[in-house]
Parts: C-alpha cells; structure tokens; sequence
C-alpha cells in the first residue's frame, strides 16, 4: 500500500511529538511540552532610540571556549565545531523554533510503504557559497561519505541503516530501509556537504577542514589559529541574506575571561554561569545593555568512568560511589539552584524520562560499606582504600575554562576523600582535552557533559559497537540487553513501545552506573540589547539566528570600569 504524507503529517505518522522527544548525542523542573525561555523583563529606557524595522549591517561578537577541530560536517563531536558548522551549512530537514521537523534544503519528502521508504525532493534555489548549485547529487555524495570505512565520524549508524539510496534525477531521490527505522526523518536533518569540494578529497588531510565551501547563511571569511573566526554573510543564502554582516567568533578559553571581555564591551553574547546570572549582572547598566535568558537546557553533565580501568570494573564500586556524591550540593554550590540532579541520559519533564528511578540517595556510610563488601578496606591506616595492594586512587580529567565543572570536581574530589578514595584532578586544553584524551579513551575517569537532542535513539553513546576509533562509547561501556533495546527502540514508531524499551534502558543504565549523572542545568545566555528579532522558544533563543538584527539606535554596552 502507498501512503504519502508531507512532513508536516510525520510526526503523527512517528508517533512522536518531536518537542517532547529528548536523545543524547552531541556533546551539554518543568514539562517538557510547557518548556519556557524566560526573558528579564524590559527596564526603562531600553526601547528609547530604538528602530522597529529590520536592518542589514553590523557585526556580533562571541565567544567561544575551545578551538573547532574540523569544519567538515559530522567529523567533529565538539560543540566548538558544530556551533561553526551549524552556519556554513544546510540540511534537508532541520528543528523550527518549537522543535518540530520541518523542511529546509527540502521542497518536500514524502513517507511511504509505512515508513520504509522516504522520497525527497529538493529545492531547486540553492547554490553553494561559489555559486554551484546544490542538487541531490550533492546528497547522495554525502550519504557515501558518512558509510565510507575510512570516514572519521562518529554518526556513520544512521546512515548504515539505508539500505539503498536512489538517486531518481538532479533534485529527487529516495531512501530505502529494510524495516522500520524510527531515526529516518532525522538521519536527513544532517548537513550536506559539496561533492565537486571534496569528491577527490582525502578527508584526513583535505585543507577544506579549516577552508570550508558550504551553502549557509554565512560563509568562513577569516580563521587566525588561537584568536578569531570571522563568518560573513551569505549573499546567495537561498532563505535571504542574513541581517547581522558578520559574525566574529573569538578563542577564550576561559568563562571568567569571557565574561570580562563582556563587561568590557568586547562580547554582545555568552553563556553565563550561575554565579554570574545571579550576582554580577544586576543593576542598571546591565539591564540597560543587556537582556538575560534563562531555561533547563537540553544537556547533562556526567562524571564517566573508564571501564577497563580495573578499580571502576565492579558494578558495586560505582554504585558505592553515586552514594558518596552529593548531587544536590553540587546543584546548590556550583549552580546555585539554577539546574537539578541527574538520574538518567534524559531531560527531567520528557516523555521518555523514567519517573519510576529513585536515584541513590547521599549516604557515605552506606558507601563505604559497600565498598568494604567488594574488598575495598584501609589496611595500612594511611586513611586510603586499598584492595590488592592496590590504593583506591584515580584522576579525574576536564577541560579547562568551565568553571563548573572545575568547582564540580573539587566537590567530588572531597567528598570521595570522606570515604577513602583519593582523587587526582587535571585540567586540559579543549583540543587535546577531546583529541588526546576523551577520543582515544585515555583516562580513568572525565567530567563532561552531553547535550541532549530530540530523539530518544543513544545508541551513539551507549551501543558497545561504539567502542571504536571515532566512536562516542568513550568509556567503553558493553550490556547485552542495552545493545538489543537500542536496537529494538529504533526500528519501532510505536511510542508505547519505544517507551518501554528506553524506561528499561534507564533501569539498567541506573544500576550499572558507568556514569554518575550529576546535574541538568539551566542555560542561560546573555545577549546585547542592541541585538533585536531575539523569539524565545522550546528551541532557545538561537533557532532564529539568521534573522537577529543590529539596532543602529542603540550604542555597544558601556564598559564597566
């Protein structure tokens, strides 16, 4: 039988309310359907000057904490790339502000055979930043690069999945599946990149990696190593020219230079920390030239063992652990209340959070018993465990310039310490941090965070077939149920079962403990009050970015003495 559906229909075809859908694979209460951005109220004098109309011209400054390792689309994991990336490139589909699937490099796509086969056509007006047209040849190239072996991504699964591409002319083509696969739709919201750029491109070496050719609303102008990016506006960018001219993206890797960069006028956006939110940016001035933003973000922050690191290899050692960290103090001192404990790989308020896990409550005698239990005993007096001959000692490894998580492992480090257990912490670059360490699974154990997508699917993260060079399963973490529930979650559209499956995943995520998830927090975004056409959403407030405009009636933030 034949079912064609426009995507506007897909989500009752998926079963799925896309906004109320949560997924980890990137790497960062309230009901999830009711999610609010909240915005500081507007304070006198704000709107004085003030233009109404939309105009072109001008920069915006940000700033971000690391260095992008690659501008090729899906090559990268760090949010220093993809946030680059996300503005030199297109996708088929991509999230609107309310977090549902809409079309966007697509004219239309078309469900059919209940699912099994997806028909795309494409627009027919966009051109790459040379003036190529972008056509589904361009697709189909981007569909064999991301299969290809010899391709260094960590997002090859989804598109494994397809068991035939069919390329039907220069602008339509089809996608075979041979069951079910409730990621399809979202398989195509990934960035298309230029087949006559890199079809003769070694990807491992291709200079496109820093000098990229992309169809977005911005184009790579200028990248100064360690100083700057410089992102101009795409003039053939098929949704209209962007208002902002350019967008200069400065290297600081610290958030307490950040934010002095702020106060001095040299920032018109961050991401502020709690402390700062709360207690550094009141007051007249601030409210004057800046507007703040508040909401749960899409992300968890987590500590992750290494699980071939033989102290971490007893299910019980790490439950023993959970009981000795105190999540609620962290949310309290590090967050100052702005976020809440983790439990779980998911977004407290979704439909697909597990409400059924109590979460190990903060008891250090119970932990220390059961360390005691699995041979973990201070023999020597020394006030460190040992087993074996072996002290209970490890070190927890970080990137440098978050604060949080900095602060967030001093508390754990003291913590373990009551119980015997010494903790070493280490501070690293983001680059190497990621390149040296998270990828190649060089710690014992690391304080990260991942952000949280829309779909339920982790199979990135926690199928053992993962544990692979450029795969995410960085802590190398193996369950044989999990690896049959990922697979089984993602070849269902039925929502009570998909429901089911990733409420058990939960369940045995919980008990095994390869990671201890610490907290969800709030994001929280500072924007110039020169910058207009902000919409907050369930998307954030950046989902409009292209859109954003630069108020010629309002001056830069005065800065601070």
């Amino acid at each position: 039988m034949r079912r064609g559906f426009y995507i506007v229909c897909m989500m009752v075809v998926f079963g799925c309310a896309v906004a109320a859908c949560g997924d980890s694979g990137r790497r960062a209460d309230g009901s999830e359907g009711e999610q609010e951005v909240r915005r500081a109220e507007a304070q006198p004098g704000m709107t004085a000057g003030r233009a109404d109309t939309p105009v072109y011209g001008g920069r915006i400054v940000q700033a971000t904490i690391g260095e992008p390792s690659n501008l090729i689309p899906r090559l990268a994991t760090d949010s220093s790339s993809s946030s680059v990336t996300n503005l030199l490139y297109v996708s088929l589909l991509k999230y609107d502000k309310d977090l549902e699937l809409v079309p966007y490099a697509a004219e239309s796509v078309e469900v059919l055979d209940e699912g099994r086969r997806l028909r795309f056509v494409l627009r027919r007006d966009i051109v790459w930043a040379d003036g190529t047209p972008l056509t589904a040849r361009d697709v189909e190239f981007s569909y064999h690069m991301m299969i290809d072996p010899n391709t260094p991504t960590a997002y090859a699964e989804d598109y494994l999945a397809v068991k035939e591409f069919r390329l039907v002319d220069d602008y339509t083509f089809e996608v075979i599946y041979d069951t079910v696969f409730a990621r399809s739709l979202i398989t195509w919201a990934g960035e298309i990149v230029p087949r006559h750029i890199l079809e003769d491109e070694n990807l491992l070496e291709t200079e496109r990696s820093r000098n990229p050719v992309g169809a977005g609303p911005y184009v790579l102008r200028e990248w100064v190593p360690g100083r700057h990016l410089i992102l101009q506006a795409n003039d053939r960018y098929f949704e209209g020219r962007p208002y902002i001219d350019q967008v200069v993206l400065r290297i600081v890797p610290d958030t307490g230079t950040q934010f002095l960069e702020l106060k001095a006028g040299n920032l018109d956006m961050m991401t502020l920390t709690p402390k700062q939110y709360l207690f550094q940016t009141t007051g007249s001035r601030w409210e004057r030239d800046f507007r703040k933003y508040d909401y749960l973000a899409f992300a968890y922050t987590y500590l992750g063992y290494n699980l071939r690191h033989p102290i971490f290899e007893d299910k019980k050692v790490r439950q023993a652990l959970a009981h000795a960290i105190n999540k609620q103090e962290i949310v309290d001192i590090v967050l100052f209340g702005l976020g809440l404990p983790a439990v779980g790989p998911y977004k407290p308020g979704t439909w697909v959070f597990n409400e059924e896990i109590v979460d190990y409550p903060y008891d250090p005698e119970r932990a220390q018993a059961m360390l005691a239990e699995a041979g973990w005993r201070d023999e020597n007096g020394d006030g460190v465990l040992e087993k074996d001959g072996r002290p209970f000692a490890f070190t927890i490894v970080t990137n440098q310039g978050n604060e949080e998580r900095a602060k967030t492992a001093i508390i754990i480090q003291e913590r373990l310490r009551e119980i015997g257990v010494k903790v070493e912490i280490r501070t690293i670059e983001w680059a190497s941090f990621i390149q040296e360490f998270v990828n190649p699974g060089r710690f014992d154990a690391l304080l990260l965070g991942w952000n949280v997508l829309v779909d339920p699917d982790i199979h990135t993260v926690w199928h053992s077939s993962q544990m692979r060079p450029h795969g995410l399963n960085h802590n190398f973490y193996a369950n044989e149920e999990v690896d049959r529930l990922l697979e089984e979650g993602r070849q269902t559209l039925d929502l009570a079962v998909r429901k089911r499956v990733y409420d058990r995943i939960q369940e045995i995520l919980h008990e095994d403990q390869p990671y201890c998830f610490l907290y969800v927090p709030y994001a929280l975004p500072v924007v110039s009050a020169r910058i207009r056409g902000i919409e907050p959403a369930p998307a954030g407030i950046t989902h409009n970015f292209e859109r954003w405009w630069i108020d010629p009636g309002v001056g830069r933030p005065t800065p601070t003495p």
